[in-house]
C-alpha cells in the first residue's frame, strides 16, 4: 500500500506456536519473540493487532466437508520424525525473518490493523434494530465477502492472505438479521485442527529466498502427508456470485466453494464445487452472469505452466462448455475481465508473475516495464482463439472493470474500467502514491486502435473510485451509471459516488467523520423507472464508537432509506452480491 498517513509504535508478541507433530515429540516453532516496529499506517485504528479467539466449539454447520481433518495422534514414526525436522527447519526461517523489517504490503500490524483486523463467526441475530424503514421491495440476502485470518500470522501476511469469511443480512417481513461465518476451505479445515497457518500465503510470504524455503517446507510437508494440499489451497475470500441455484464463494486461486443460506439466515459450507465433476482448473474471483442468457462466463490462469491463460463458459443449468485455451507469452494477473452481448473482453496487463524474480531475493509478482498491455476480444461462443483480436492500450492497467459494451455504429467496444497506477503498489512497496482514475476505454475492431479518457475530466473531482459496479441487470450492454467507492484516503473508503459515465457527473455520498465502508452494493429496483432506480446497501463502521451497520441508501436521491444497527464488527472486506427471496427459495 501506498499512501500512509499516521504514525504509530507497535509492540507485537508472537506466542509460542503450536508444532505439527505428535504430542508425545513435539519441538515448538519459536520461542517468545519481542520485536517493536515503527508503522506509518491509516489502517491503524486502535494500533494495535487484536486476534479474537476462535471458539473450538463453533456452531457453524459443514455439510460433508472434504477431505477429513487430518489427525496427528496416527501419526506414524516417519511423520513424526518429519514434522520434528520440518518444525524445527522452519524455527530457524522464522527467526531469520523476524531480524529483518517487513515491507508494508507484507506487514500484519500494517495490513490487518484496525477494522481491517479479523472478527469471530457470529450466529444469526434476528429483529435488529433499524432507523427509518427497511424498503418493502428489498426481500432476500445481502452477502459480502472479506479475508479474515483465523489465526495470528507468524510473519509476512497481505490483507488478500486471509481466510475467506462471508457476512449475510437477511430481508424479511420488514425486518433484518445477521450472521458471520467462516468459508471452510480444505486449507482452513487443515489450519483450524493444527492450530496454526502452515499453508503458503502468496502474497505475505513468497518473497525471495524466504519464500522459496516456505515453499520447500510445504512441499516436504506434504510428501510427508502431514498437509494435504491436494482438494485445494485457495481461501475463497474475495468475490460471490449466485448461479445455477448456487451461491459461491470464490478467490482465483482455487475452485469455488458452494455456501448455502440456510432458512433462519445462517451459512454454512457446502463445500468446494467442481460443477458436478466439469471444472478442472482454478476460476478467477470474477465470473459473469449475462442477464439476458442466464450463462455463466470466467477465466482461469496458470502462474508455473502453459496454457497460461483457459476460457470457459456454463449454461444456465450448469454445463460446461470445452475450455478455450488463451496463447500468452508469460503468465499474467487477471484479476477481472469483461463481456458484451457477444464477445468477451479479456486485459492481458503489465502485472505478470515472474517465478526466477524470487531466486534473486524479489517478488513474483512484478510490473512488466517493457510489455505493452492490451485487450483481446473474442467471441463468446468461441471453440478456439484463433479469431481473437488483440488491441494494444498501453500503460492501462485495469484491476477491475466495470462493465464493456459494444457501439455498431463506430465499430468500437467500449469497456470501462479503474487505471491503477502504480500497476503493482498492491503487492509491492512503492513511494508513488496510488490512483485509481476511472476510465473509458475504446477499443476500435476496424483499426485495432485503442483511446482512453478519464470520465471525470475536472482535474480537481478526480478522486481515487475502487470497487463497485453498474446495474447487474444491464452487464455487457449501455450503462449511464456506475456505483463506485471513494478510495480516500487509500486504502479505506470515506464513501461511495454514483458517476454518470456520459457526462462525468459525480454524486458523492460520504459517510462521515471517522466513518468509512467498502464496496457498494447496487440492488436494482422497477426497471420502468430507470436504469437507477434501487438501492445502494453498503456496510459502515464507525472508527470512533467501534460499531458498525449496514446502509440502504436510495439510488435516485443519495438519501437514506434505513440503518440496520449490526451486533458485532464487521471488517473492511471484498466484494458482494444479493440473492433475491425467490432465488433463496430454489436454492440446492
Amino acid at each position: 500500500m501506498s499512501s500512509f498517513t499516521a504514525t504509530a509504535a507497535v509492540s507485537r508478541r508472537w506466542d509460542t506456536q503450536p508444532t505439527l507433530s505428535s504430542p508425545q515429540g513435539s519441538i515448538t516453532m519459536t520461542s517468545r519473540v519481542q520485536r517493536k516496529l515503527n508503522v506509518s499506517s491509516a489502517l491503524h485504528t486502535p494500533p494495535a493487532l487484536h486476534f479474537p479467539k476462535q471458539s473450538t466449539n463453533s456452531p457453524a454447520i459443514v455439510v460433508n466437508p472434504k477431505p477429513k481433518e487430518p489427525d496427528t495422534k496416527q501419526m506414524n514414526l516417519f511423520q513424526r520424525a518429519a514434522a520434528a525436522a520440518l518444525d524445527t527447519a522452519e524455527g530457524f526461517l522464522v527467526s531469520h525473518e523476524l531480524q529483518h523489517p517487513l515491507p508494508k504490503t507484507a506487514d500484519p500490524t500494517v495490513q490487518i490493523a484496525g477494522n481491517f483486523a479479523p472478527v469471530n463467526e457470529q450466529p444469526v441475530r434476528r429483529n435488529l434494530p433499524v432507523v427509518g424503514k427497511i424498503p418493502d421491495s428489498i426481500k432476500g440476502v445481502y452477502v459480502r465477502n472479506g479475508a479474515n485470518p483465523l489465526h495470528e500470522p507468524v510473519t509476512g501476511h497481505h490483507f488478500f492472505d486471509g481466510d475467506g469469511m462471508v457476512h449475510a443480512v437477511k430481508f424479511e417481513d420488514g425486518s433484518a438479521s445477521y450472521a458471520c461465518r467462516f468459508t471452510q476451505t480444505n486449507r482452513f479445515i487443515q489450519e483450524r485442527q493444527l492450530g496454526r497457518p502452515v499453508f503458503p500465503k502468496a502474497i505475505g510470504e513468497l518473497h525471495g529466498h524466504t519464500g522459496i524455503a516456505r515453499l520447500m517446507l510445504f512441499y516436504a510437508r506434504a510428501a510427508a502427508g502431514l498437509v494435504d494440499p491436494a482438494h485445494g489451497t485457495g481461501v475463497a475470500n474475495a468475490g460471490l456470485v449466485y448461479f445455477n441455484n448456487r451461491l459461491l464463494a470464490m478467490s482465483e486461486d482455487d475452485l469455488p466453494y458452494q455456501v448455502q443460506i440456510t432458512p433462519s439466515g445462517d451459512l454454512k459450507t457446502v463445500g468446494r464445487y467442481d460443477f458436478n465433476k466439469q471444472l478442472e482448473s482454478t476460476m478467477i474471483a470474477h465470473p459473469k452472469v449475462d442477464p439476458e442468457s442466464g450463462e455463466l462466463f470466467a477465466l482461469s490462469y496458470d502462474v508455473v505452466s502453459k496454457p497460461y491463460l483457459k476460457y470457459f463458459r456454463f449454461s444456465p443449468d450448469g454445463e460446461k462448455a470445452p475450455d478455450v485455451e488463451i496463447n500468452l507469452d508469460q503468465p499474467t494477473m487477471m484479476h477481472d475481465f469483461a463481456i458484451t452481448e457477444n464477445f468477451v473482453v479479456i486485459p492481458d496487463q503489465q502485472v505478470v508473475f515472474k517465478l526466477p524474480e524470487m531466486l534473486r531475493g524479489g517478488s513474483p509478482v512484478v510490473y512488466d516495464k517493457d510489455k505493452v498491455a492490451r485487450f483481446g476480444v473474442l467471441d463468446k461462443y468461441a471453440e478456439d482463439s484463433s479469431a481473437i483480436r488483440w488491441i494494444e492500450a498501453p500503460e492501462c492497467f485495469c484491476f477491475h472493470l466495470w462493465n464493456a459494451w459494444e457501439e455498431p455504429e463506430t465499430e468500437e467496444i467500449v469497456v470501462i474500467g479503474s487505471c491503477m497506477t502504480p500497476p503493482d503498489s498492491i503487492f509491492n512497496e512503492s513511494d508513488e502514491n496510488l490512483k485509481s482514475v476511472l476510465s473509458e476505454i475504446r477499443l476500435n475492431l476496424k483499426t485495432g486502435e485503442s483511446t482512453r479518457r478519464p470520465i471525470i475530466s475536472d482535474g480537481e473531482e478526480q478522486v481515487n473510485l475502487e470497487a463497485g459496479m453498474v446495474n447487474r441487470n444491464m452487464l455487457g450492454r449501455k450503462t449511464r451509471f456506475a456505483y463506485l467507492a471513494l478510495a480516500e484516503p487509500w486504502p479505506k473508503v470515506s464513501g461511495f459516488a454514483k458517476v454518470d459515465l456520459f457526462t462525468g457527473e459525480v454524486k458523492k455520498y460520504l459517510y462521515g467523520g471517522d466513518r468509512y465502508g467498502g464496496e457498494p452494493l447496487f440492488l436494482p429496483g422497477d426497471e420502468n423507472r430507470g436504469e437507477d432506480d434501487g438501492y445502494i446497501l453498503c456496510f459502515v463502521h464507525d472508527e470512533d464508537t467501534w460499531k458498525s451497520e449496514l446502509q440502504i441508501v436510495n439510488a435516485v436521491s443519495l438519501e437514506v432509506e434505513a440503518t440496520v444497527k449490526l451486533p458485532s464488527r464487521v471488517p473492511y472486506g471484498f466484494h458482494g452480491t444479493f440473492i433475491g427471496a425467490d432465488d433463496l427459495a430454489t436454492q440446492v
